[in-house]
């Protein structure tokens, strides 16, 4: 990714989009997400092998990215996906997420 400073173009690492909003952001701030036996699992280490998707740790993008089919598309399979494992994965995060802000 690349960070304009004035007029100093400055190199910050590399970026990915996630498939649910289409923004372009660091790794760091996504979540990898791979096919495994035709689920959709999230690679929360990064090292799965296959072809990964990205998505921010927002229900609200999952929610997009099914609604657009981008999981098929962005993965390279054929037909519909489970995603019951990323959605709960989603879920337990903005539960601890909420929690440490002391929100209830």
């Amino acid at each position: 990714m690349v960070e304009r400073r004035g007029s100093v173009a400055t190199h910050i690492g590399p970026a990915r989009t996630c498939i649910g909003c289409r923004a372009r952001t660091l790794p760091s701030e996504l979540l990898r997400v791979v096919v495994v036996d035709g689920t959709l699992v999230p690679d929360t280490r990064r090292r799965l092998p296959g072809r990964g998707a990205w998505l921010h740790l927002d229900l609200d993008c999952l929610t997009n990215a099914e609604r657009r089919r981008a999981f098929p598309r962005a993965l390279r399979v054929q037909g519909p996906l489970a995603v019951d494992h990323v959605r709960e994965h989603l879920e337990q995060h903005e539960k601890a997420a909420g929690t440490s802000r002391g929100e209830e």
